[in-house]
């Protein structure tokens, strides 16, 4: 295996493989082989692939820490300390079923592996707490600028976006379709979406677009509703949406500032450091327990709860057979093993492989 590192534009690279093309018996590596070489000779398991893919995939920092925490191997110890628990458990359990009738074989019944069950249960609880952050991280948050027509929503978001994304004009209407704008704000992926100005209107056009800005607006994570005259007041829509009152336009004489609010000016900037910081801290909420240690995947996902479901139900009914605790114990040990890859890994190599990239 020769890995190669070369500067120069694409000529260079072409070349290169265009010559090593020529050697006998040489090949290009294929996606992921590296990391399925290190996987089959047991230097890495499944969960730190998944991890190592989530890595190459991150496109922001929030989303690089929780992936990095997942490479490293954290989600792999903790499941194992969890099977190691529930595993010195099933042990314990089927020294009665062997040695039931021996005098001496009391202390190891049921009621004594209880405990080492339920810490098992909280513990797979904690790694569900944030099972949901990294899709949350793939999606990113939402954030749609909206208000009345002419406060100033295409001018925030051309600033925020730090380009003309928006046509800005003083006649009102003027933005009548959806607008979106990817960006990362306190390393957090966030789009941010301009709409039409909410107004009642003749023009079947801007009705349509108004349309879509309040049904944008009830989808959002977090509503930017900007005025320009410190008016808190929303639409009757927004009962239910999640906003923050801005007020826009401060550079202006004859609008002054409200130093209740959050106050900005998209001409010049004053105050949008504010706003940023506002929706930084919202989205830290948002997204919440990255860098915790967590299921990543869908597929590690299931498998930690029905790990959860079988010690639910033994911790819900102990008093059932011997037999049928234990084989709900061994139901939840092969679950966990199943995040690590311990068992019955052939069927899901190809598609976690095949999200890396040459040489990962």
């Amino acid at each position: 295996m020769i890995e190669f590192h070369v500067t120069g534009g694409r000529a260079v690279v072409s070349g290169i493989l265009r010559a090593l093309k020529s050697c006998p018996g040489t090949r290009p590596a294929e996606a992921g082989e590296f990391a399925r070489r290190a996987f089959d000779n047991g230097k890495i398991d499944l969960a730190e692939v998944e991890g190592l893919a989530s890595v190459v995939e991150a496109e922001t920092n929030a989303e690089l820490r929780h992936a990095l925490t997942m490479a490293s191997g954290e989600l792999s110890r903790q499941c194992e300390r969890v099977r190691d628990t529930l595993l010195n458990a099933t042990v314990r359990l089927e020294s009665m079923l062997d040695f039931s009738d021996v005098e001496d074989a009391s202390d190891i019944g049921i009621e004594n592996v209880l405990p080492s069950i339920r810490q098992a249960s909280v513990e797979l609880e904690g790694m569900l707490l944030g099972a949901g952050v990294s899709e949350r991280l793939r999606d990113g948050m939402t954030v749609v600028i909206a208000g009345p027509p002419n406060v100033g929503k295409s001018t925030l978001l051309n600033y925020l976006a730090r380009r003309d994304v928006a046509i800005v004009a003083p006649m009102p209407g003027t933005t009548r379709d959806i607008l979106e704008v990817a960006a990362e704000v306190g390393g957090f992926p966030v789009t941010f979406v301009d709409t039409a100005g909410l107004r009642e209107t003749l023009d079947p056009v801007e009705a349509e677009g108004v349309t879509r800005a309040k049904k944008r607006g009830a989808r959002a994570d977090l509503v930017l509703w900007l005025s320009d005259s410190g008016d808190d007041a929303l639409p009757a829509e927004a009962a239910y949406w999640t906003a923050l009152v801005v007020q826009t336009k401060i550079d202006l004489a004859d609008h002054d500032r409200d130093r209740r609010r959050l106050a900005i000016s998209a001409k010049t900037g004053e105050g949008i450091k504010d706003l940023v910081d506002r929706i930084a801290e919202f989205a830290n909420n948002h997204f919440g327990n990255v860098g915790r240690v967590s299921v990543g995947t869908d597929r590690q996902l299931y498998a930690a709860e029905e790990a959860l479901s079988a010690l639910r139900l033994i911790l819900r009914e102990p008093n059932r057979q011997t037999e049928v605790v234990a084989e709900d114990l061994r139901l939840a040990v092969r679950a966990l093993g199943r995040i690590s890859g311990r068992i019955e890994v052939e069927e899901v190599l190809g598609e976690i492989f095949a999200r890396l990239c040459v040489g990962k």
